[in-house]
């Protein structure tokens, strides 16, 4: 990927996360902007939202910011100058949950007692 491209994602990334921050309110739910994915010809983008409560508390945070793409796109635009204006498309980043349940699985597998590997012994036959 290009540093352009980088720079532009990492720009849109904090502005939609000001915008989500300054005008919606999610009760009981932590709403984050995890990432965000611009196509090279700049249309398209994927923000990748990362939602720390229930299943259905993700899905109503995910319906939200959908519902209220155009004003989204609007806010950010008039602060991030572009020649094409992407249109952003919300989805569900649980790369977090993800690590949590591999490092419980980790430990659960650290906890079991396992045999001596047999290529380790110094003393053969």
């Amino acid at each position: 990927m290009s540093q352009r491209l980088d720079r532009i994602n990492e720009l849109l990334r904090r502005e939609i996360s000001a915008c989500i921050e300054k005008h919606f309110e999610f009760p009981d739910t932590l709403v984050t902007v995890h990432d965000v994915e611009t196509a090279v010809d700049l249309k398209n983008a994927n923000v990748f939202i990362g939602v720390i409560g229930s299943a259905d508390q993700g899905r109503a945070v995910l319906n939200k910011l959908n519902g209220k793409r155009g004003f989204i796109q609007g806010t950010v635009m008039k602060r991030v100058v572009l020649r094409n204006t992407p249109h952003l498309h919300f989805k569900i980043d649980d790369s977090v949950e993800r690590g949590v349940r591999i490092l419980n699985l980790l430990d659960e597998i650290g906890d079991v007692d396992l045999p001596d590997d047999p290529d380790a012994r110094t003393d053969k036959l």
